[in-house]
């Protein structure tokens, strides 16, 4: 069994996640095979700006549209109904892995707890496919989110709608329309406000039975871009339980010793863990970037008292990645044509650089349309 420190394994993600900028076409990049978490209507946008060569410029505006529909990807609710950049072609399989196995896994992907399932009136399961046959139903042109629920709340059966105290108006619940979407054919325009919902070309049903080996896929891709992992860190992900992940398990892994837990890699992968590129570089990654999806938070920030800076409830900032190591948070602030970065670092870290920080803060500052940017400390 290969032994790796968490250095190690935070080198080989980092690799994994061409964060070294090996690329210069946001197709070719690896963390989009799992997918882009867009948390913001700048985070996807930052996430692979930060990732590729040439000028970040390019991703400015309706640039961004631009590069993703040249790179065909686009956008989807899709793991924990969270929206995500895919590539399209990928779009079937990432829609089947939404299937869930049983009731079990459907209540644990809903985060339902039984007043919920006895409110619905059927099972989770047969909630989540009525949700995605109404959808299908009604989204048939372009529309918002807003005009696709008030429609597709219309034809639901009541137990399927609920009152919403923040809209003060009764509709369909948004965690099982979020995992029903993609079911029934239904992509997001990308990088476009408010939410607004278009049917895929060429779509022929709603994704109705579940297919274990979609979930595999899943898992396996998880752990090429956030291995060595887990069954419960690779469930922490899906959004279901630990039990369901197990039962979705790849073939093919090796079991790798770090710091003393064991967690697993796919076998190929085991060279660029024993011996990965050195990241001896500064990058400035935004909220939800691909590198903070991995559950486990101690590999990622080893101090507890760091935690509640990097993870809030609400508001995330992006960090600093220095060196191989996550040193600060940071956020920003535009003021005309100048980005104003103000970096926070982490306790017991060291201070990033200042002109390295300058130089990827004015990459940021191109990448959101701005022409120059400055970093003070908090």
């Amino acid at each position: 069994m290969l032994h790796v420190d968490r250095q190690q394994v935070l080198a080989f993600r980092i690799a994994a996640q061409e964060l070294h900028r090996p690329h210069d076409e946001p197709g070719k990049l690896a963390v989009l095979r799992l997918g882009v978490q867009d948390a913001s209507q700048v985070a996807a946008r930052l996430a692979l700006a930060t990732r590729l060569a040439g000028d970040p410029e390019r991703f400015a505006g309706a640039g961004f549209a631009e590069e993703l529909r040249a790179a065909d990807l686009t956008l989807a609710w899709s793991h924990r109904g969270a929206p995500h950049l895919h590539h399209a072609a990928d779009l079937p399989w990432v829609a089947q892995s939404l299937v869930p196995l049983d009731d079990g896994d459907a209540q644990a992907r809903m985060a339902w707890q039984r007043r919920d399932v006895a409110e619905a009136g059927m099972p989770v399961t047969e909630a989540l496919t009525t949700a995605a046959e109404r959808l299908r139903e009604v989204v048939g042109a372009t529309m918002t989110k807003g005009a696709a629920s008030e429609a597709v709340t219309k034809v639901l059966p009541p137990g399927l709608v609920r009152w919403c105290r923040r809209c003060q108006a009764t509709h369909i619940h948004e965690q099982l329309m979020r995992l029903a979407t993609l079911r029934a054919g239904v992509r997001l325009e990308p990088d476009v406000s408010p939410a607004t919902l278009t049917p895929i070309d060429g779509w022929e049903d709603v994704t109705r039975e579940p297919d274990p080996a979609t979930g595999r896929r899943v898992i396996e891709e998880y752990l090429r871009v956030h291995g060595p992992a887990t069954p419960a860190e690779a469930s922490g992900f899906l959004g279901t339980t630990q039990s369901v992940a197990k039962r979705m398990w790849p073939d093919g892994l090796a079991a790798v010793d770090v710091d003393g837990k064991t967690a697993y890699l796919p076998e190929d992968a085991l060279p660029a863990l024993e011996s990965p590129a050195e990241p001896s570089f500064v990058r400035l990654l935004p909220p939800a970037d691909p590198l903070l999806q991995a559950r486990d938070r101690a590999v990622l920030v080893p101090e507890k008292e760091n935690h509640k800076q990097v993870w809030r409830i609400l508001g995330n900032p992006g960090v600093v990645v220095a060196d191989g190591e996550i040193v600060a948070t940071w956020r920003a602030r535009a003021r005309g044509q100048r980005l104003e970065v103000t970096v926070s670092p982490l306790t017991g870290r060291h201070r990033p650089d200042v002109s390295e920080l300058e130089a990827e803060a004015t990459r940021t500052a191109r990448a959101r349309g701005l022409d120059q940017a400055t970093v003070g400390f908090a």
